[in-house]
């Protein structure tokens, strides 16, 4: 049994450009044991570390263009002889980090221990080490589809001889496959069911961003109603006076602004007013276990906490909210940690088009991969609110920057800015309007990608016996990580149903039967 260390906000990498983050489940570092023992055999097994490799189609309409080789992780820790086998995919990220996801630290390993199941972790194609070609030039990228993505799961269930004893009679037409995701990946297990339903008998989506969204500006509702509401109005008040300063013209003020968050150099006012969402998008990163030294907290302890005095619900106004803002980033080290002492434009520009950032094709470089789906089929630009909706975005930061940066890291796809086709994607995998047999869907109050799930505020959306939806007072994926559902009853209420469920659906299934 394997235990995560407490989760950590680590100051990431220096980037050319920061981007959003992306709709990840989320990782923490899993404490390893070297050993791995059988619960029912005692039998010692492979460290879960141990990879595996498996020949993946390059085209799935087109098996004579070859394979690829595709890594995948798995351990039969609580395998029995009849027993499930448990798939996840972390799905937008190299897989290496999420081993951890094979173990009942998360809610993958429950269903493995509660049903005497096997667990696998697979990396998704052009992430990790799972790459078709050489590179990830436009090119290549053009078998980087959510639909080979689902052939591919689909694919490997029903061809692959997993390394455990009886592991060539596990196909799901002789045992149950359960597929479980997280926020992409979790969209990618119900598109699974929908599209392709006759593989994987249940699936678990968790904070499953099922609805492809251009403008997704609801991103950041989720965090303007949950985070505290002292620094919901001060940032709403500041973000408003900021924006006017830049509307005003006023080359001295303006100059003023952006030497007090220490972005003297940044020349584009939508890049000095867009980055002030990385205080935002670290909302993501919380979880019930969090406590309030998280980073998004710290910054909103900066904004309210004034001699040693909390705001009221209304903030202490613009004026002290902008000073106390530019300090956070400044003498505070937000801007050094966000950007580890790069030039503020180095880092936060994105209009250089000649930065490594936008020009480097090699291989295991997430963001690229991200961005390409991003461009193409799934949008989710995330910036300012509709005019006369309160904002904590910048009214700068609009889906017209986004898709200009499409055309700078694709330039030999996109011509001009492209509007992701996200109409093709919804009528694909039926979004909102997903209806499926076996579907359990888990939710978080608190997520800020709960906009695209069946969850959000834009619909309202029915749960039914067979498909379904719970929700906890959770962020992004809580429910995926063992560990939350001891800190709140809520998140622990959304596993035991999802673990009910999917007990009550399994013992139903019979051999030959999938859908």
């Amino acid at each position: 049994m394997l235990t995560f260390l407490p989760a950590l906000l680590l100051a990431p990498l220096a980037l050319a450009v920061r981007l959003p983050p992306r709709p990840l489940p989320p990782k923490l570092p899993p404490s390893l044991k070297a050993e791995v023992q059988n619960v029912h055999t005692g039998d010692t097994l492979p460290p879960i570390t141990t990879v595996y490799t498996f020949q993946q189609l390059i085209d799935h309409d087109n098996p004579s263009l070859g394979t690829f080789t595709q890594r995948y992780w798995t351990t039969w820790e609580f395998y029995k002889a009849g027993g499930p086998i448990v798939m996840f995919t972390p799905g937008e990220d190299a897989a290496d980090p999420y081993v951890g996801y094979l173990t009942n630290a998360t809610i993958n390993g429950q269903i493995a221990q509660q049903q005497h199941g096997a667990t696998i972790v697979i990396e998704h194609r052009y992430y990790g080490l799972s790459n078709p070609f050489s590179d990830l030039s436009v090119a290549s990228l053009k078998y980087h589809t959510i639909q080979q993505a689902v052939d591919d799961l689909v694919y490997f269930a029903e061809n692959v001889v997993l390394p455990m004893p009886g592991g060539d009679q596990v196909a799901p037409s002789k045992a149950p496959w359960v597929l479980v995701g997280g926020s992409y990946s979790g969209a990618l297990t119900a598109f699974i069911k929908v599209n392709k339903p006759d593989t994987f008998f249940v699936g678990y989506a968790s904070s499953a961003v099922v609805e492809s969204i251009v403008d997704f500006w609801g991103y950041f509702e989720p965090i303007r109603l949950f985070m505290p509401k002292n620094c919901s109005a001060d940032v709403q008040a500041a973000i408003a006076h900021i924006d006017q300063v830049f509307a005003s013209g006023n080359t001295a003020a303006i100059s003023a602004i952006k030497n007090s968050f220490g972005m003297g150099d940044v020349v584009h006012p939508d890049d000095v007013t867009g980055s002030l969402r990385e205080n935002l998008w670290d909302w993501q990163s919380l979880q019930p276990a969090s406590g309030p030294g998280a980073t998004f907290f710290q910054f909103c302890d900066a904004l309210e906490v004034k001699n040693g005095v909390s705001a009221p619900a209304s903030g202490w106004g613009a004026e002290h909210a902008v000073a106390a803002w530019g300090d956070f980033w400044t003498t505070g080290g937000y801007l050094n940690l966000i950007c580890g002492g790069d030039d503020a434009e180095d880092c936060l520009g994105s209009y250089n088009t000649s930065q490594s950032f936008w020009t480097d094709t090699s291989l295991n470089n997430a963001d690229r991969s991200w961005m390409w789906i991003v461009c193409t089929e799934v949008g989710f630009f995330q910036d300012a609110a509709p005019a006369g909706y309160p904002s904590l975005v910048s009214r700068l930061a609009q889906i017209s920057g986004d898709e200009r940066q499409c055309v700078q890291m694709f330039p030999a796809a996109f011509k001009t800015p492209p509007t992701p086709n996200v109409g093709k994607t919804n009528a694909a995998y039926e979004g909102w309007n997903l209806k499926a047999e076996r579907l359990f869907i888990a939710n978080g109050q608190s997520d800020p990608w709960r906009y695209a799930t069946t969850s959000s505020g834009f619909v309202n959306i029915a749960s039914t016996p067979e498909q379904p939806i719970a929700e906890g007072n959770g962020f992004h994926c809580s429910d995926l990580l063992t560990e939350n559902g001891g800190v709140d009853s809520t998140v622990l209420a959304v596993q035991n149903q999802g673990l009910a469920v999917i007990g009550k659906w399994l013992a139903e299934w019979k051999p030959g039967s999938t859908h």
